[in-house]
């Protein structure tokens, strides 16, 4: 039997679950997760490496309505992974129901493509029994696709059939990464995008927008194993800067504490993490700043 490989957009609209799924996929975790919209900033690619294929996914910014010079270089990044694809999947919330957000979606990024198209109708879990045909049916709708899956990254419910679908959509060819290999993001930008992760989960209100880290050293002392992190938290006024540090430095503190722990498993070693906030003035209105920070 010929290996299989090739690379497949994931999209949808923000808050659907796009990298939940692709994590679940993978079967670890390479996006970073939370419940804010526009939790995902940067194109990630998760690389699932089975007997005879290689499907890595590029997992996308939620395509939306943009707001800031922010928003439309997240869409932008949508719509060249959509072009550089073998296949594309279309995720979409059975829980929230399918709605217009999806078809802008299905008809901006999905319907010109033309090779294999699938849709993901994810969180079926959250469903009673007889609501999931009208959602199935909804998804089937919004454009011409191959295959329509229910899904549940929660559950684990139909990931088997979706990567089955996947790997038999894509071409031939050999391996594009290692099989050992789950993502190809920088331990850099794998660390900021935890501590983001933490503060977007402990903030409310719009502080998770206005987040952003930037990783300034890693220092792994070669007798101890020990690693030193250092990085930046980056908000647009004053008034977040505090909320982000908290009383007493109490945020900050459940922030770094949070952080600290999953990077000990990410980087196998125990960690001492420094986080330094500072005041950016609407950066997501400035390229000079989004540029640096590789936004």
């Amino acid at each position: 039997m010929a290996f299989r490989s090739g690379f497949v957009a994931v999209v949808g609209r923000p808050n659907v679950g796009k990298s939940s799924l692709v994590n679940a996929l993978v079967g670890t975790k390479v996006s970073i997760v939370s419940d804010k919209p526009q939790t995902t900033r940067h194109v990630v690619r998760g690389v699932l490496t089975g007997p005879d294929f290689q499907a890595v996914f590029t997992d996308t910014p939620g395509y939306h309505k943009p707001r800031t010079p922010l928003g439309d270089r997240l869409n932008r990044r949508v719509e060249e992974a959509v072009a550089e694809v073998d296949a594309v999947l279309l995720v979409v919330d059975a829980a929230s129901g399918v709605g217009r957000g999806d078809a802008f979606v299905a008809q901006r990024e999905v319907a010109p493509f033309r090779g294999p198209k699938l849709c993901a109708v994810n969180k079926v879990d959250l469903l009673r029994r007889h609501a999931e045909v009208p959602q199935l049916q909804a998804a089937s709708d919004l454009a011409g696709f191959d295959h329509v899956i229910p899904t549940s990254a929660k559950t684990g419910r139909g990931l088997p059939e979706l990567r089955a679908l996947i790997a038999a959509a894509l071409p031939e060819g050999d391996p594009l990464f290692p099989q050992d290999q789950a993502t190809d993001q920088s331990m850099e930008l794998r660390i900021a995008e935890v501590v983001r992760e933490k503060a977007l989960v402990l903030t409310r209100e719009e502080i998770p927008h206005s987040i952003a880290v930037v990783v300034e050293e890693i220092e792994r002392d070669n007798e101890t194993g020990f690693v030193t992190v250092s990085c930046r938290l980056f908000v647009e006024r004053e008034s977040q800067k505090g909320i982000v540090i908290g009383r007493g430095g109490g945020m900050l503190r459940e922030i770094g504490t949070r952080a600290r722990m999953e990077l000990e498993e990410v980087l196998g070693a125990r960690v001492h993490l420094e986080i330094r906030v500072k005041v950016q003035k609407e950066w997501q209105r400035d390229p000079v700043a989004m540029d640096r920070w590789g936004l």
